[in-house]
């Protein structure tokens, strides 16, 4: 399975913001300490596999980078949300079956 990569404050403009020009790119914004976040996980790396190519899927663990997290006003985690062509295009909250975070982003990848 593919692992989503990692982002951080540092590299959050570079691998979300300027890569959404190429393809979107999903961000998963979690913490280690998040049940939800942990049970998110296993369907982000599949729908990460099955969409090489069209999407972009990334973690970013809101307690080590707090800038970017506040920027978009994370507030309960898991959060998700879709970046394409530098724009926030959707943003989905809390631990969702695969099926519905695919009806909510796949009308948006092409």
């Amino acid at each position: 399975m593919a692992k989503p990569a990692v982002v951080s404050d540092n590299t959050f403009q570079q691998e979300v913001i300027n890569a959404s020009n190429e393809q979107p790119v999903l961000v998963d914004f979690w913490a280690t300490w998040c049940g939800p976040c942990k049970m998110l996980s296993p369907i982000l790396e599949q729908i990460a596999d099955e969409k090489i190519g069209k999407l972009k899927v990334v973690k970013m663990d809101v307690d080590d980078n707090p800038e970017i997290a506040s920027k978009f006003g994370i507030l309960s985690i898991p959060t998700m949300i879709l970046f394409k062509n530098g724009d926030k295009v959707a943003q989905l909250v809390g631990n969702q079956p695969k099926a519905r975070i695919l009806s909510q982003i796949e009308p948006l990848l092409s």
